[in-house]
């Protein structure tokens, strides 16, 4: 059982930035591929960022794509989302996931096994 914690959220104006961190708890960090999703107020949940096992391999939602950089450190079990150049649009509920059963990564939320408890980011006008 992995246990995932998103920190690193909170209020930031537009142009600004903000990195999220993604600590695990077990001490196989480096056999899930991990992923960044996010749930604006009133919409479904949607794809962020997503990188490999080893972190050779990464992939963006077309709308952070060039303002986000997923990355991952797994000497220390933990996973990062630095935002920058953030918009009042990225304004969501931001969710670390791993994924231990696809050999690459994944954009589809179903195919994660386990879940943060999510972490608010909220970019001001």
């Amino acid at each position: 059982q992995e246990q995932l914690v998103e920190s690193g959220g909170g209020l930031v104006q537009a142009g600004g930035s903000l990195r999220l961190s993604c600590a695990a708890s077990g001490r196989t960090f480096s056999e899930y591929a991990m992923g960044w999703f996010r749930q604006p107020p009133g919409k479904e949940r949607e794809f962020v960022a997503a990188i490999t096992r080893s972190g050779a391999r990464s992939g963006y939602a077309d709308s952070v794509k060039g303002r986000f950089t997923i990355s991952r450190d797994n000497a220390k079990n933990t996973g990062y989302l630095q935002m920058t150049s953030l918009k009042p649009e990225d304004t969501a509920v931001y969710y670390c996931a791993a994924d231990r059963r696809t050999a690459d990564y994944s954009v589809r939320y179903s195919l994660y096994d386990y879940w943060g408890q999510g972490t608010q980011v909220t970019v001001s006008s």
